[in-house]
């Protein structure tokens, strides 16, 4: 028996979208199913990586010791980069990172410093001398929408898993232990971007539904459901109205994404006997 294959178009999409529903048979404020992995790469100080229907999100983090910067003496360094692997999308090439894979790393930075992920000054081992650097190294291994809201928990999640090695100084010398400690965590910071097709508000656009996404708002929330970083993205407009009702879907859905990463985790460390 032959299968039939619609093709999506813009008016399949709004003909779903006026009925409350997706393509896909989701809801407008339905995201599709999400998967955790914790510590997936051996030799990094933290890992994990995140499913959001087909697409796939890698973070590692590494931490090493180097110089504060100048105006911050007594803290930490956090350094987010991202890379578009080429085999993610046929729109991914090979070279150094696109304006997409530096506005993905921008965004994700800018949520983890202003929600308040980690205490910078947690890391500081000599005021003005030797801090530790947490580098966090995004991959975007398949691409099948919604890559900032993955990227923003595999990020986070990733950052849950981190330990460091604990340090004893004497005078000006720093030597490591082989113990290490978990990095202190202050807040979840959590991203819901908020996708306009028409007159339409919804979340977590697949691959085809993207093609027609006109406008987008990224908006990280915390623990305490204040606003930590927002970022619009595309040249569609969005209204007062609109924004403000974007706001509220991602204050109620990022506590619902907040408590889902917070279960898997917390599961996670069970498994692994209470690590």
């Amino acid at each position: 028996m032959t299968t039939l294959s619609i093709p999506i178009n813009r008016d399949l999409v709004l003909a779903s979208l006026s009925k409350g529903v997706r393509t896909d048979n989701r809801g407008l404020f339905d995201y599709r199913p999400i998967k955790f992995e914790f510590n997936v790469i051996s030799k990094a100080n933290g890992s994990a990586s995140v499913r959001i229907g087909d697409t796939y999100v890698l973070v590692g983090v590494k931490a090493e010791i180097g110089k504060p910067f100048p105006d911050t003496p007594n803290e930490g360094v956090l350094i987010v980069n991202s890379e578009f692997v080429p085999l993610a999308s046929p729109q991914f090439e090979a070279g150094p990172p696109d304006e997409n894979s530096i506005e993905l790393a921008r965004v994700i930075d800018r949520g983890l410093r202003h929600g308040n992920a980690i205490d910078l000054k947690d890391l500081c081992i000599i005021p003005n001398e030797k801090v530790w650097i947490l580098w966090v190294d995004i991959y975007i291994l398949d691409h099948g929408g919604d890559l900032f809201d993955a990227t923003s928990l595999a990020s986070l999640a990733a950052l849950m898993t981190t330990q460091i090695p604990v340090t004893v100084v004497e005078g000006t010398q720093v030597s490591l232990h082989e113990e290490k400690r978990p990095l202190k965590i202050n807040d979840y910071p959590i991203s819901v971007t908020v996708n306009k097709i028409g007159q339409y508000l919804f979340l977590d656009p697949t691959l085809e539904e993207l093609n027609f996404v006109e406008t987008r708002i990224t908006i990280f929330t915390n623990s305490k459901k204040e606003i930590c970083a927002i970022q619009k993205g595309l040249p569609g407009a969005l209204s007062f109205d609109e924004i403000s009702k974007a706001v509220e879907i991602a204050k109620s859905k990022g506590e619902e994404l907040r408590l889902t990463l917070l279960d898997s985790f917390n599961n996670w460390k069970k498994s692994m006997g209470g690590i």
